[in-house]
């Protein structure tokens, strides 16, 4: 009956804390709603799944990496891949993706590389990402063949034969591959016989040091040893003087007493400099100076200006 209030349900029973409600204003709509598709079970952190292929990834972290071939690289785009070309880098094959847009560095690089007796291969573009670490090849690599490395002392028969005065350039932990690249484009420009590099800490004579050594790597050899500090030496005992780049050198760079004599010129990382033992072997150490504010100059670009005032001075000298 109408308004009959004692009917069972009516009304709340008393001491109840919930009030009446007119509705749920949307919670109970938002509730039927889902979450969204149920995870994987690898991907849930406490299903045994999961568990199994977090123990799988700490495995592999801890696996030692297959060690990698030296020197085995890849030349990647179409300036850079046409300069390796026309210097003759020594090179195993040439890769090319498929409907790559054949442009005048394209069919240069094709004509080269068949005049070099070098396999031209087709690559798709997965296939080129997944070899060159995902570079940007244009579609087109240039398999480098491992370097071969000089001796020290072929170094000082290369001077011998061509009847001048030796100039060695040292470096002494420098990792990155650019600087290396750009010592030996500046040692092709002003006629340094080679480049000496440790067998340990230094950087790989690969494909990024020939791009960015634009043709010099092909005409200036790379010497390694396996200890710096005992090829420096022998090089003093065949008559050399040995100079450090060092920011507190003693001797201003424009004013090296022995830049027209048989040198080793020595340039240390860009952080660290020169290490303790190299120091110590030295005959002496210049400084380029700089404003104050500059901390340090780049290992490439201070090898540069050393060897600038070197050519420099032994101009001169032959002009007397």
């Amino acid at each position: 009956m109408a308004g009959n209030s004692k009917r069972r349900g009516a009304v709340r029973k008393p001491g109840t804390k919930k009030g009446p409600t007119v509705g749920s204003g949307g919670r109970g709509r938002r509730a039927l709603e889902g979450k969204g598709p149920t995870p994987k079970a690898e991907n849930r952190p406490y299903h045994p799944a999961a568990k199994r292929k977090a123990a799988q990834k700490a495995r592999a972290a801890a696996r030692p990496k297959r060690p990698t071939r030296p020197g085995a690289d890849y030349v990647v785009g179409r300036n850079a891949v046409l300069e390796a070309l026309q210097a003759e880098v020594p090179a195993l094959h040439l890769e090319l993706a498929p409907r790559t847009e054949p442009d005048d560095r394209i069919k240069e690089s094709l004509a080269l590389a068949a005049q070099q007796g070098l396999p031209i291969l087709e690559a798709g573009k997965v296939e080129l990402d997944r070899r060159t670490g995902a570079a940007h090849h244009q579609g087109i690599a240039l398999k480098v063949a491992p370097y071969q490395y000089a001796a020290p002392q072929d170094l000082l028969e290369r001077a011998a034969d061509a009847a001048q005065t030796p100039l060695i350039v040292a470096l002494d932990s420098v990792t990155d591959p650019h600087n290396l690249g750009a010592v030996l484009r500046s040692a092709g420009a002003f006629g340094v016989h080679g480049v000496l590099v440790p067998q340990r800490r230094s950087a790989p004579m690969g494909a990024t040091a020939w791009k960015v050594s634009a043709g010099a790597a092909a005409r200036v050899p790379v010497a390694q040893a396996t200890n710096l500090v005992r090829a420096l030496e022998e090089y003093k005992a065949e008559g050399l003087f040995v100079v450090g780049l060092d920011a507190h050198g003693s001797v201003d760079v424009s004013q090296i007493p022995v830049a027209a004599g048989p040198l080793v010129v020595v340039t240390g990382s860009e952080g660290k400099g020169l290490s303790r033992l190299v120091r110590q072997v030295c005959d002496l150490t210049v400084a380029i100076p700089m404003d104050a504010a500059t901390e340090s100059l780049n290992a490439a670009v201070a090898t540069g200006i050393v060897l600038y005032e070197v050519a420099k001075t032994r101009r001169s000298t032959q002009d007397r």
